[in-house]
């Protein structure tokens, strides 16, 4: 993996029961950048998200992030401080005002105490 790529997805089919909500997907998934999924319900956002976090198991095809295989256990623990996810109808209960972009925000402004960078 090259450091223009944070997650690779390699031929990565789950289900659930019969029915499939991923079906052999295969893309990269640039760093540097924010990336957004859009799609109506069913169609495997939410289990393409928690494989890439580490929290649902690969049932088959391969899941690289931050440079290792998230089918690794060792790897996945170490990722974990690295990753941010909530799992689909959490926030609802946590946070009932939380807003998309309030998220998008939190996630490009700077660590508390830190001195925001003006430059570009």
């Amino acid at each position: 993996m090259t450091n223009a790529v944070v997650a690779r997805i390699e031929r990565v089919t789950h289900h659930y029961g019969k029915r499939f909500a991923l079906n052999d997907l295969t893309f990269d998934i640039p760093a540097h950048c924010m990336v957004g999924l859009l799609g109506p319900d069913g169609v495997g956002k939410s289990t393409l998200l928690a494989l890439l976090s580490g929290v649902r198991k690969i049932q088959s095809g391969k899941v690289t992030v931050l440079d290792g295989n998230m089918a690794d256990e060792r790897h996945r623990r170490a990722s974990y401080g690295r990753i941010a996810y909530m799992p689909q109808g959490l926030g609802r209960n946590l946070y009932p005002t939380l807003s998309a972009s309030s998220v998008a925000y939190s996630a490009r402004a700077p660590p508390s105490g830190a001195r925001a960078s003006t430059s570009f």
